[in-house]
């Protein structure tokens, strides 16, 4: 059964695989964002938050010709989207994962199920909750790969949480590894998930511009703190996991 092509508009921008040198060559999804923002034409433009911009240049180029087109839309949403909270990062790796565990391959399900397991008691530890306390998605995400939750419990007991996974490079890394993961399972809808992710991706910063960023303590005397992963005892407004 053929599948029907989504509708595209005259005078709507036809996306397309990969980095273009102008827009007479081509465009992709975060170009197109470059581009509506008014920056110089780029893939990786500032008005975009690093790790969201990363999650759509995976989307994007991962989905066919056709599928790519219903990205579209999406591109205005992108474009100022960068809160300045520590926590977003996290957040993305927490949907990439949740997404990509139940249908990616097994061998890689233990990365996945230990990027849950470590995003929820960082984002734990940055909003003062115990840690250990798993969203009802999570749970649900876990549910379905118990040999790899089991695997990633066995390695947080022996290591401790690890708070790099909160900086942009690190998150920006799981989550293109998540999105291969969706693009390869073997289940009949990889494009439906793929842009489903995108969506969520794209509402789950979104929530953090309304947000009051979680503050950093101040390092008591005679001790340095990193600022980037220093755990907070409490917050102002805590990231929304369901």
């Amino acid at each position: 059964m053929s599948r029907r092509a989504p509708f595209v508009p005259d005078g709507v921008p036809v996306l397309s695989r990969g980095r273009h040198r102008s827009a007479r060559k081509g465009a992709c999804f975060m170009e197109m964002a470059s581009f509506l923002a008014g920056e110089r034409w780029s893939d990786h433009p500032a008005c975009t938050h690093p790790v969201l911009a990363t999650m759509a240049r995976c989307v994007n180029d991962l989905l066919d010709d056709t599928q790519r087109q219903r990205l579209v839309t999406m591109i205005p949403e992108v474009v100022g989207l960068h809160p300045d909270d520590r926590r977003v990062g996290t957040a993305l790796v927490l949907t990439a994962a949740r997404a990509a565990l139940p249908i990616c391959a097994e061998e890689r399900q233990n990365v996945m199920a230990l990027a849950i397991l470590n995003a929820e008691g960082v984002l734990a530890e940055q909003d003062g909750r115990a840690a250990g306390q798993l969203s009802d998605a999570s749970r649900a995400a876990l549910a379905t790969a118990p040999a790899a939750e089991r695997w990633a419990r066995v390695h947080l007991a022996r290591t401790g949480f690890n708070a790099m996974a909160s900086r942009p490079a690190h998150a920006a890394k799981v989550v293109a590894l998540a999105v291969d993961g969706i693009s390869r399972a073997c289940v009949d809808d990889t494009e439906d998930r793929l842009v489903a992710l995108l969506r969520d991706g794209i509402d789950v910063v979104a929530t953090f511009d309304s947000l009051t960023p979680a503050p950093v303590p101040q390092p008591a005397a005679g001790r340095r703190v990193d600022a980037d992963h220093a755990p907070t005892a409490s917050s102002t407004a805590r990231v929304p996991l369901v």
